[in-house]
């Protein structure tokens, strides 16, 4: 994953915070970065990246995501780096499965260290195809490497996975990892339980990548324009990434731009603008764009992004709710704070490390900006309107909201004939989800509005 995508990833687990822009973060223990920890012992040699995923489920037990976690595996080699964060993004993801292999076989829940190791060989040997006997040894030979606790637990590891590996049977017939409750039940409410359950085995499946162009891209063009490829491709070796042929972006993500429309010479603002994305789609159409971002550090990346791919924008350090441009524009676009919750796919430890406490926070910063989005506007302006959460609160219980508070104030609806029905709600929205194009690889789940200014 390049500096780019890292940032997106970032960005997209964008949560409860005052202010956008600004990172949902927790103090560090002295002398650590966010999400990092001292355990489980570093191991070098031939387990360095099984090692380095345990550093990452350990962190994400304590509250990181996986990004914020990444800062445990600067003593790896980029590819054991690159291979820590696939396998403990596929033990999260496949979590649900590891459980019901291990449940039958073990006599009391260990530690969660050792819990951590036990799901980590079981999703090598039944989800990615490990040889079980490498799985098996590499797991023992981590719990005789950690600490006294971790070493007593070495011959119980090695019997359980011994029969764990027989085991595929009881892990093809386990579900996808549920949602959480607090996301769950206002998406069955919303939709129905058959969704949910699409929902979750999309989130299971995980997410390829996507590419907006700005020339020749490689991958399967989508019918939304943007670029497929593979999971796991390596980004930095395609073919025009030197170039700026094109950039990392989900297509679902690239489409509140599209919805603006931008045209040349119109004066748009992308609010919480941070990696840059929809600014580099407003500056490729010829826009006159100001990027708005509250952190230098992300404003910094929007600014390397532009200059890779040939683009340009005004950039400001500031709060959304604090700017105010000189003359009205012609447009906004405004991608809010969300809570992620349709980046799942991409994210697995989402579910594990939000509550759902700060939705109440986030809708009430989403309708503060909404406004002042409105109030930047001439009269007949346009503001799209942006969430990748799929909690029905922050999408379409917003947009009823903004349209009760502003008279006149009026939805523009996309034509059927260039946008996916189905995606079109009854509200003249877009909404995604991941279930979405299912044969195509999914998609982020975005709610996404079009409002014309009275």
């Amino acid at each position: 994953m390049d500096a780019e995508e890292r940032t997106k990833a970032s960005s997209e687990a964008k949560v409860a915070r005052k202010r956008p822009g600004k990172e949902g973060r927790r103090p560090g223990k002295r002398g650590q970065s966010v999400g990092e920890t001292a355990r489980p012992e570093r191991t070098a040699g031939p387990h360095a990246a099984r090692s380095g995923a345990l550093r990452l489920l350990t962190a994400v037990r304590e509250g990181a995501t996986l990004s914020e976690a990444e800062g445990n595996l600067r003593d790896l080699s980029p590819p054991e780096r690159a291979r820590a964060c696939r396998l403990a993004a596929a033990t999260l993801r496949h979590r649900s499965r590891a459980e019901a292999v291990l449940a039958p076989l073990l006599a009391r829940r260990p530690r969660p260290e050792t819990l951590d190791l036990l799901q980590l060989a079981v999703t090598e040997m039944l989800g990615e195809s490990e040889a079980p006997h490498g799985a098996v040894n590499a797991a023992v030979a981590l719990a005789r490497a950690g600490g006294p606790k971790a070493k007593a637990a070495a011959g119980m590891v090695n019997a359980v996975l011994r029969r764990a590996a027989e085991a595929q049977a009881a892990w093809d017939a386990a579900p996808p990892p549920r949602l959480p409750d607090w996301l769950r039940s206002p998406v069955v409410a919303r939709w129905d339980e058959a969704t949910a359950l699409a929902i979750e085995t999309a989130h299971e499946r995980g997410a390829p990548l996507d590419l907006t162009p700005h020339g020749p891209a490689p991958g399967e063009v989508l019918p939304t324009g943007s670029h497929r490829l593979p999971a796991g491709t390596q980004v930095t070796a395609l073919p025009g990434y030197a170039d700026g042929q094109w950039w990392v972006q989900d297509a679902a993500a690239a489409l509140p731009a599209r919805l603006l429309a931008p045209q040349a010479g119109e004066l748009i603002a992308d609010l919480c603008a941070a990696p840059g994305g929809k600014t580099m789609q407003l500056s490729a159409a010829g826009a006159r764009v100001t990027a708005i971002d509250l952190s230098p550090q992300r404003l910094a990346m929007v600014a390397e992004n532009l200059t890779r791919v040939g683009l340009s924008a005004d950039l400001v350090a500031a709060d959304a709710l604090d700017w105010h441009p000189e003359t009205p524009l012609d447009a906004v676009l405004l991608d809010a704070p969300c809570s992620a919750t349709g980046t799942i796919r991409r994210h697995p430890e989402l579910p594990l490390i939000r509550d759902g406490a700060m939705i109440p926070d986030l809708v009430r910063l989403q309708a503060r900006l909404i406004d002042h989005a409105l109030s930047l506007l001439k009269p007949g302006g346009r503001l799209v309107y942006a969430v990748c959460s799929l909690h029905p609160a922050e999408g379409e219980a917003q947009l009823d909201a903004a349209l009760t508070r502003h008279p006149g104030l009026r939805v523009d609806a996309p034509d059927p004939a260039q946008w996916d029905p189905d995606w079109i709600t009854e509200g003249g929205a877009i909404r995604t989800r991941p279930d979405h194009w299912p044969d195509l690889g999914g998609l982020d789940g975005f709610f996404i509005v079009r409002l014309i200014a009275p």
